[in-house]
C-alpha cells in the first residue's frame, strides 16, 4: 500500500512518467492507479480526444504503440490505458524499442494482471528506468486483517476484531470483494463509526453466531452443542457454508495449534505473529491448547486429511456433508 501512496503522491505532485507498467497476482491495486489515472491526468474536456481505452485481447503491441505516438490536441499530454494487458504476453517484449525512447507527452499505462515481466530481460529495466513499474503482490491470509484496518481508518472508520474476523474468514485474501464489501457498509452506516460483527451479519449476511470462526471457538472450547449446533446450520445452508472450506479453516485451526504447541516462548505478544493470528484472538488458541494435547492435535489433523478426502469422493460412498461434518466432530470431540 504504501508503494502505491508514493505513486499517487507523485502523479499529485505532477511528477507524471510516460509509462505505468502495472503488474501482478493482485488485481484490487492495479485496477485502483488504473482508475485514478484515468479520472486525474485529464480534465473531462480533455478526455474526448485525448484518452484511449484499448483492451489487450483486441489489439496487438504495434496498435498500443501507433496509438502511444500520438500527439495530444489541445492538451498537454494524453493517456492510453490497456487493459487486460497480460493477453498481450507472447508480443509484450516488442514495446523494447518504444520503451527506451518514449513519448512523452504521452501517458502508457498497461493493467498486467496475474502475470509479471521477466525481470531478467530489457524490457523490464527500460521501463524501470524511464517509467514506473509496480508489481501487486498477492496478499497472505495472515496480512489481510491489518490491511482492512488500515483502508478502513483511511476511510475513517475502524471495525472490531471478531468483525475484521468475519470479513477475512468469508472472503479471504479478496481484495476487490472485501472493499465492495465495506463500500456497502460505508453508505449505510455514519462516518467515526466502529463496524461490528452485528453490522456485518445484517449488512453482508454473514452470520454472526454460525459460521466457521464460531465452529473453531465451539471446537477449541470443547462447546459440543454449539459445534453440533453450527454444523447443523451448514447443513442447510450448503451454499454459502461450502464443506471444502469448513474443513480447510478448521484443518488451519489445528495447524497453528500444532505449531503453537512446539513453540519454547508462549508470551501472546510473540506467538501471535508467527501464528498469523490477531493478538484479540490468542485466548481463544490458548484455552484450545490447553483442551488438546499436541499427540491429540496430530490425531486430528489426520482426522480432517480423511474428512477433506471423503468430502472430495474419494471412498466416502457419497455420504451427505453433514454425516461427514458429524463424523469430524465425533473425532475431533472423542
Amino acid at each position: 500500500m504504501d508503494e502505491v501512496i508514493k505513486i499517487i503522491n507523485d502523479l499529485k505532485a505532477g511528477n507524471i512518467k510516460p509509462i505505468y507498467f502495472l503488474m501482478g497476482e493482485e488485481p484490487y491495486y492495479i485496477d485502483k492507479l488504473t482508475e485514478y489515472i484515468e479520472n486525474t491526468i485529464l480534465t473531462e474536456d480533455e478526455k474526448g480526444f485525448n484518452q484511449t481505452i484499448i483492451y489487450g485481447r483486441d489489439v496487438d503491441i504495434e496498435d498500443v504503440i501507433s496509438n502511444a505516438k500520438r500527439y495530444p490536441m489541445m492538451a498537454e499530454r494524453q493517456v492510453v490505458v490497456v487493459r487486460e494487458a497480460q493477453e498481450l504476453l507472447r508480443t509484450i517484449d516488442k514495446l523494447e524499442a518504444y520503451a527506451e525512447n518514449p513519448q512523452p507527452t504521452t501517458v502508457l499505462v498497461f493493467a498486467y494482471k496475474y502475470k509479471t515481466l521477466d525481470k531478467r530481460k530489457k524490457l523490464f529495466k527500460l521501463i524501470a528506468k524511464h517509467g514506473v513499474l509496480f508489481e501487486s503482490k498477492k496478499m497472505y491470509d495472515n496480512q489481510v486483517g491489518a490491511w482492512i484496518n488500515k483502508l478502513l481508518q483511511s476511510r475513517g472508520y475502524s471495525i472490531e476484531p471478531k468483525a475484521n474476523a468475519m470479513l477475512v474468514e468469508f472472503l479471504g485474501n479478496d481484495l476487490s470483494r472485501i472493499s465492495n464489501e465495506l463500500d456497502k457498509l460505508k453508505i449505510i452506516l455514519p462516518k467515526g463509526h466502529t463496524i461490528t460483527a452485528n453490522d456485518i451479519e445484517y449488512n453482508i449476511g454473514f452470520s454472526k453466531d454460525f459460521n466457521v470462526f464460531e465452529l473453531q471457538n465451539a471446537i477449541g472450547s470443547k462447546n459440543q452443542l454449539k459445534a453440533y449446533q453450527i454444523v447443523q446450520y451448514f447443513a442447510e445452508n450448503p451454499k454459502d457454508n461450502p464443506m471444502v472450506l469448513t474443513v480447510s479453516l478448521v484443518f488451519g485451526f489445528f495447524v497453528k495449534l500444532l505449531k503453537y504447541h512446539g513453540l519454547k516462548d508462549k508470551n501472546p505478544k510473540t506467538v501471535a505473529p508467527i501464528l498469523g493470528v490477531n493478538p484479540f484472538f490468542m485466548k481463544d488458541y490458548d484455552l484450545a491448547l490447553r483442551n488438546y494435547p499436541m499427540k491429540k492435535v496430530s490425531s486430528i489433523i489426520a482426522t480432517l486429511r480423511e474428512i477433506d478426502v471423503k468430502s472430495k469422493g474419494v471412498g466416502a460412498n457419497s455420504l451427505p456433508n453433514h454425516d461427514l461434518l458429524k463424523e469430524m466432530l465425533v473425532k475431533i470431540f472423542s
